[in-house]
């Protein structure tokens, strides 16, 4: 992986158009690229950096480290996978899996019945998914249906894929870690408050 590399993302990849993704947002967005010599389709993650500590524009530059540590970590089928990063003055594209079958939420509800068998292989998909997660001590603290996609829907037996570490966290031995991390819509009323996150190893 070519960690926060000098090389233009151009040199290597064609960038295409915007894709509508969970991650998609003020301070970045999701297109499609091609890898030119392979021809394989990629998705690029475009994040605008903050240019300083007392701006509210953009992604901190520690915040996207911390992502792609995760990600290089977590080589998994059901975990999106990371392939490139790149950085300009202004942003980081990080190159990722291309996730094309939508958001498992979105699967049920089109499909309105999902056989018991369905629903235990996505089960399944998921725990080992964050199985392998807590395994290797990282903690996703933003699973919510729209970070749970498909890989494929036209596939007759698609595979689930975890995608959006931006908020996850890799715990130290012993670690406490202090966040109010989560989409506020998912965050039951009474956890609103700051809570200590403690990984005993």
């Amino acid at each position: 992986i070519n960690f926060f590399g000098c090389i233009t993302m151009d040199d290597p990849y064609s960038t295409g158009p915007s894709i509508l993704a969970p991650f998609s947002g003020h301070f970045g967005q999701v297109r499609k690229v091609c890898e030119r010599t392979s021809k394989t389709r990629w998705a690029g993650k475009f994040l605008k950096i903050r240019k300083t500590a007392c701006s509210r524009l953009g992604v901190e530059r520690t915040s996207v480290e911390r992502e792609v540590e995760v990600l290089q970590i977590l080589h998994h089928p059901n975990i999106v996978a990371l392939k490139d990063v790149f950085e300009s003055r202004s942003e980081v594209v990080l190159i990722l899996e291309l996730v094309s079958g939508g958001e498992l939420f979105d699967f049920i509800a089109e499909k309105e019945n999902l056989l018991e068998c369905e629903a235990i292989e996505f089960l399944k998909q998921i725990l080992e998914g964050l199985k392998f997660m807590h395994k290797n001590n990282i903690t996703h603290f933003d699973l919510k249906p729209e970070n749970i996609m498909l890989s494929d829907k036209a596939s007759p037996h698609p595979n689930i894929k975890l995608i959006d570490f931006g908020l996850a966290h890799h715990f130290s031995p012993g670690e406490e870690y202090r966040s109010t991390s989560g989409t506020p819509q998912y965050i039951g009323e009474k956890k609103y408050t700051l809570h200590a996150h403690t990984r005993h190893l």
